[in-house]
C-alpha cells in the first residue's frame, strides 16, 4: 500500500523523467480534486498528500542507501498542486471552469518543474536533507514558489490584456 502511495499509483515507474510524470499525473488528478470540491478541497488533498507521502517515502527508503530514489513521486503530486492551487482558486473565485484558465495550468506545470529541478535556495537546502521529510520539503517549497510565480505571471497577463 505504502508503495502505491509513494508512487502515486505506478506512475512512479514510468521512465524516462518519473518525476515530471508525477507531475503530469498530478494535473488531471488536481482538476478532478477541483471539480468535487474547489480549492477548499484541493489545500485539503495537498495535506494529505504531504502526510501520507511523508509516510509512505519513509517506508520506501528504509535501510535502503538512496534517499530520494526516482520513482517515489508523491513529492511531485504535493508540489504540483500547490502550484496549481492559485489556478483553483481563480477558477471557484471568477466562476468559471479551471479549464478556462489553462495558461495558468501550463504555467504552474512548468514552473513547478523548473523550480524542483534546478533547487534553487532553501528548495536545494531542504533536498540536501537526506531524509523523508527533505524528499517531501523541497516539493512543497518548489509548488509554494510556483504558485507565488503563477499568481505574479496572471497579475501581469491580466494587467496587460486589461489595458489592451
Amino acid at each position: 500500500m505504502m508503495h502505491w502511495v509513494a508512487t502515486f499509483g505506478g506512475v512512479g515507474h514510468i521512465r524516462p523523467a518519473p518525476g515530471t510524470w508525477g507531475s503530469l499525473a498530478a494535473l488531471p488528478a488536481g482538476y478532478a480534486v477541483h471539480l468535487l470540491g474547489g480549492p477548499i478541497l484541493l489545500v485539503l488533498a495537498i495535506i494529505a498528500a504531504a502526510y501520507f507521502g511523508w509516510r509512505a517515502t519513509v517506508a520506501e527508503i528504509a535501510g535502503q542507501d538512496d534517499h530520494d530514489p526516482s520513482h517515489v513521486v508523491i513529492d511531485e503530486v504535493a508540489g504540483q498542486w500547490i502550484a496549481l492551487l492559485p489556478v483553483s482558486a481563480g477558477a471557484a473565485w471568477t466562476g468559471v471552469s479551471i479549464l478556462a484558465l489553462w495558461p495558468g495550468i501550463v504555467v504552474a506545470f512548468a514552473l513547478f518543474r523548473l523550480f524542483d529541478i534546478t533547487k534553487w535556495g532553501p528548495i536545494g537546502t531542504a533536498d540536501r536533507r537526506g531524509d523523508a521529510w527533505g524528499v517531501m520539503l523541497d516539493d512543497l517549497i518548489a509548488g509554494f514558489f510556483a504558485a507565488v510565480g503563477v499568481v505574479g505571471i496572471a497579475a501581469v497577463a491580466h494587467g496587460i490584456m486589461r489595458a489592451l
